[in-house]
């Protein structure tokens, strides 16, 4: 078992913290308490916030800072204003603000189709509930933001609310629209820092089985993680 670093001294300690705020412009309470107890812990996790918050990869700026809007309205974070203000610094206005929120506000309510779908679809002759979703989608965002891009911002939302009829019917969408899978993936894991890695499992849970019952089709590095055999829960051998 690997033998944990030693406590830091208070000076130390301080250090660290003070550093963590001049680089970043604010200081949360969590970091502390982790730095104190277990100060390699507070270095994977800045490595890792750093990784997956920080580094510039498929999204340009103003489209994961409206991601990361829809997410934190999604799931009442009050506490992640600094995404706020980026959002506003790369363009963001209050007017596409708003649109995200609707667009957050109408996808969290998507359960009603998911229903419809499952338990009134002979009732209703040719109606098809992910379609009338999506209208719905299409109409709130009119010319007011990309639809490729509320495709991603709300795979995200439905991610974090483990709503895996929406985040299917996003994946499915996005495919048809063209919206390259490394932008997906990209957006689906933002979702780790609010919600936990979790609901990203199930986001991913949901896409593997789309890919392998041949609702969406992956590009051959994606066809490479639908291939692998063996992935889900941990199966204990019968005793």
């Amino acid at each position: 078992m690997t033998q944990p670093p030693a406590p830091p001294t208070p000076e130390e300690l301080r250090a660290r913290l003070e550093a963590l705020r001049g680089a970043r412009g604010f200081l949360l309470p969590h970091h502390g308490a982790m730095a104190a107890f277990a100060p390699d812990l507070h270095d994977a996790y800045s490595t890792m916030y750093a990784a997956l918050t920080l580094t510039q990869r498929h999204l340009d700026p103003i489209e994961k800072e409206t991601v990361w809007l829809a997410i934190l309205v999604a799931v009442r974070e009050a506490i992640g204003t600094h995404h706020l203000d980026l959002f506003r610094r790369h363009g963001g206005t209050t007017a596409q603000a708003n649109t995200i929120f609707q667009l957050a506000g109408y996808a969290g309510a998507a359960s009603v189709f998911a229903f419809v779908g499952t338990h009134w679809a002979a009732e209703f002759a040719g109606l098809d509930p992910a379609a009338g979703y999506l209208d719905g989608v299409h109409r709130l965002c009119a010319g007011a933001l990309d639809p490729a891009l509320a495709h991603l911002a709300l795979l995200a939302v439905h991610a974090a609310l483990g709503q895996d009829w929406g985040v299917a019917a996003h994946l499915v969408a996005a495919y048809a629209a063209g919206v390259s899978e490394d932008r997906l993936a990209e957006a689906l894991s933002l979702i780790i820092w609010p919600t936990g890695v979790n609901r990203f499992v199930e986001a991913c849970t949901v896409w593997h089985g789309l890919m392998r019952q041949g609702r969406v089709t992956p590009s051959p590095r994606y066809r490479a993680w639908a291939d692998m055999p063996g992935q889900g829960a941990f199966q204990a051998e019968p005793r």
